[in-house]
């Protein structure tokens, strides 16, 4: 009595909520409820676009999104600070360099919420890093990251990154990336601890 977009949506979106909450065993069984939805992790940015773009088809709309707070994506290219040209990037077709094919320009979960996209890459930045049953939260500011301890803060970042796992209609890819050892603002063993994480709920590694 519900449309399948319904039921795909409500237990992917009880798959997010318990992943946030860290309820390892009650994540694993929302995600196993939902074969027909994708949802795969890869560290490798280049991997996650050619994802992307094997399953558009027709109209189907495919985009890349992050976190305001992913500041860091920019040695990758991706500059989370730019203001997104909403109406370009939602409505225009996949031959306008402004919309959301050609995969260059994320949007935010400012720019995104209580919207949706058929195919998404979640680009999941260490503003939130699994930390011993715990989330280690951080904001950077001027050159480096610091620890967010307020409360409301914290989970400020933990609800970004809730409307950011379910603004997928059909499937998602969620892209980690390696981080460098040579930057110590994107230390590998943070990215690392995301990756274990995801995989160990059941997301896997392509």
């Amino acid at each position: 009595e519900v449309s399948l977009r319904s039921y795909k949506a409500q237990a992917m979106s009880e798959f997010v909520a318990h992943l946030l909450l860290q309820q390892a065993e009650s994540a694993r069984s929302a995600l196993a409820s939902c074969p027909d939805f994708p949802i795969v992790m890869t560290r490798d940015f280049q991997t996650a676009r050619k994802w992307l773009k094997r399953r558009q088809r027709g109209t189907r709309r495919i985009g890349l999104i992050a976190s305001s707070g992913g500041r860091r994506l920019r040695a990758h290219g991706l500059d989370v600070r730019v203001e997104l040209d909403v109406e370009n990037w939602f409505l225009n077709p996949s031959s306008d360099v402004r919309s959301s094919y050609y995969l260059e320009t994320p949007a935010t979960e400012f720019g995104i919420q209580g919207l949706e996209l058929d195919w998404t890459c979640v680009c999941w930045e260490i503003d939130l890093v699994p930390d011993n049953g715990d989330w280690h939260v951080r904001a950077f500011r001027g050159t480096r990251w610091q620890t967010v301890r307020d409360g409301t803060r914290r989970q400020c970042v933990l609800n970004k990154y809730r409307v950011l796992l379910t603004r997928a209609r059909e499937g998602m890819i969620v892209w980690v990336p390696e981080g460098d050892s040579s930057d110590w603002t994107r230390p590998p063993s943070s990215y690392d601890a995301v990756a274990g994480y995801l995989e160990s709920y059941g997301i896997p590694e392509i």
